[in-house]
């Protein structure tokens, strides 16, 4: 069975003295690990399309056990991610994380679209790094079945106010009231701005994802939140993101 896709690889290995094994996020297949034949060889056409953070137009082959790219042409290379050490670890980031949260086997477009659109504005650097990397966090999260309870304190129903306070255990968020009334209270303070980005995250349309901005402060909230938020739920420490961290400071 051949499959006519785009994807973006987010993980390459070698295998042998010729050959190498990626994977990619796929617009149809989702998450797919594939063996690209001579891809070790930069003289052949497989080469620069199936390298790490080049998104690319792909002809893959599904075997009984496998699947093999038979044909690659580059789309984006995102070559410039490379001139920032930051901007690159942050990328690395974003691959390590998809492939551990996005589906395999079915349709991946609004995770394809999120990553893809991140990487467009790291390079542009028309959004902080930390905005880009709280709406992949928190949006993906959402996407893979963790999207946490933002629309009103679980408690009382109050939308919203100065203060409130999201729970990284539940996912839910209380009113500063519900929150003091309980023997041990433990969550995040998020104020009306912070929690408005969340809200923000969670239910734009894919295309608005990274419309908002935020102050310093905010986004250093928001992102304790998102990124110990995801790390809870999968239940999984990414080396990666240790690393943009050491990078960034």
């Amino acid at each position: 069975m051949k499959i006519q896709t785009d994807g973006l690889i987010i993980k390459q290995q070698n295998i042998g003295e010729q050959d190498k094994l990626v994977t990619a996020l796929t617009r149809d297949a989702g998450v797919v690990r594939a063996f690209v034949r001579g891809g070790k060889n930069i003289k052949n056409s497989k080469s620069s399309p199936t390298s790490l953070l080049c998104y690319s137009a792909l002809s893959l082959y599904k075997s009984k056990d496998a699947y093999i790219i038979d044909d690659a042409s580059v789309k984006e290379m995102f070559f410039a991610l490379r001139n920032d050490v930051a901007d690159l670890a942050l990328a690395q980031y974003f691959c390590e994380l998809a492939a551990y949260i996005c589906p395999s086997e079915q349709r991946a477009d609004s995770q394809l679209s999120l990553i893809l659109n991140a990487l467009f504005l790291l390079v542009s650097k028309k959004k902080p790094r930390d905005l880009v990397k709280a709406c992949v966090e928190l949006r993906l999260a959402s996407l893979a079945g963790f999207m946490p309870d933002l629309i009103m304190c679980r408690e009382c129903g109050l939308y919203e106010a100065e203060q409130m306070y999201f729970s990284l255990q539940t996912g839910a968020i209380e009113c500063k009231d519900c929150f003091m009334s309980k023997p041990f209270p433990s969550a995040v303070c998020a104020d009306a701005g912070v929690l408005m980005a969340m809200r923000h995250i969670v239910f734009s349309e894919d295309k608005k994802v990274f419309a908002f901005s935020l102050s310093e402060e905010g986004l250093d909230k928001l992102n304790y939140i998102t990124e110990s938020y995801i790390c809870r739920v999968l239940e999984h420490d990414f080396g990666t993101l240790h690393f943009y961290k050491t990078m960034k400071s």
